[in-house]
């Protein structure tokens, strides 16, 4: 008779089975191969390289322009994101004519298939047909079409406004529920106090916030640092390495250089800097729940 004890372990099972298959298989099999040579055209001859493919990235140029590439994608993206989604969420929790149809109308952004979105914003950014190059030449504001695609000065923030306006309602839908969860209570006394709204938002808000958005801030930095969707379709990584980042650089490198040893090194790299992240956030919630 199997134990009571064992029980519990037994019904947990198949869920660990299947992370451990989906999960734990790839992150080994990914951090095998970042210490072999694993090239695609000769699968039968993986030698075991140790350092070398960690050595090779230190020297490369393109792994240290990639991962600037990837701090400015990741800073600018998921802060315009959440300033945006914060805005929303205040005037969608106000109360106005048709706000029902302006909360259903914020998601569309984030239900619109990367792909979509990349093609979309590349149409806008056209040099002879684009939108944006329409607008500004009638307005006055530019005397010629600007190639914003093409221009490695320019191309990477081109591409992160198309990410901000897509990842943008993601923070929205999050604050807006955090807001409606802080009880009504505290906002008449504040109210009643003298408050102002400042003052209500400072005191009242924000400390009722504060744990939604640290969640929703770890969530958007992880899955920001790992999209490479909306970069592919748009540039490509070009002009040059002007919108490479580590995802994009790792996943070029495995599947168009066909160095998976490589492209595994460079995906452990940006593992361990979203650990750090994750770690960071762990502290200081666990310091915040224990003050």
């Amino acid at each position: 008779m199997v134990s009571s004890r064992l029980t519990p372990y037994y019904f947990l099972a198949p869920a660990i089975l299947a992370t451990a298959a989906i999960v734990l298989y790839p992150v080994a099999s990914t951090l095998w191969m970042s210490f072999h040579d694993f090239v695609l055209y000769r699968p039968f001859d993986v030698p075991f390289t140790g350092l070398r493919n960690y050595e090779r990235l230190l020297a490369d140029e393109a792994f240290w322009i990639s991962l600037w590439n990837s701090f400015v994608w990741v800073g600018l993206a998921v802060g315009l994101q959440f300033a945006l989604g914060m805005t929303a969420a205040l005037i969608l929790n106000e109360s106005f004519a048709f706000r029902s149809l302006a909360r259903a109308l914020v998601v569309v952004p984030w239900a619109l298939p990367s792909v979509i979105i990349g093609l979309m914003f590349t149409w806008v950014y056209d040099y002879n047909l684009g939108l944006l190059n329409d607008i500004l030449l009638r307005f006055g504001f530019i005397k010629s079409p600007v190639a914003w695609l093409a221009d490695p000065d320019i191309a990477l923030y081109a591409v992160i406004v198309a990410l901000v306006w897509q990842g943008f309602p993601f923070f929205a839908v999050i604050i807006l529920a955090g807001l409606q969860a802080i009880p009504g209570d505290l906002h008449e006394a504040a109210e009643i106090d003298g408050a102002t709204r400042l003052q209500r938002f400072r005191h009242v808000v924000w400390p009722g916030l504060k744990g939604v958005i640290l969640t929703a801030l770890l969530l958007r930095t992880i899955w920001v640092a790992n999209s490479l969707d909306v970069i592919l379709v748009m540039t490509g990584g070009g002009p040059g390495y002007a919108t490479h980042t580590l995802p994009l650089y790792a996943f070029l490198r495995a599947y168009s250089g066909m160095e998976f040893g490589y492209g595994s090194a460079l995906a452990v790299v940006l593992t361990l800097f979203l650990i750090s992240v994750a770690a960071f956030y762990v502290r200081r919630t666990m310091r915040e729940a224990f003050r």
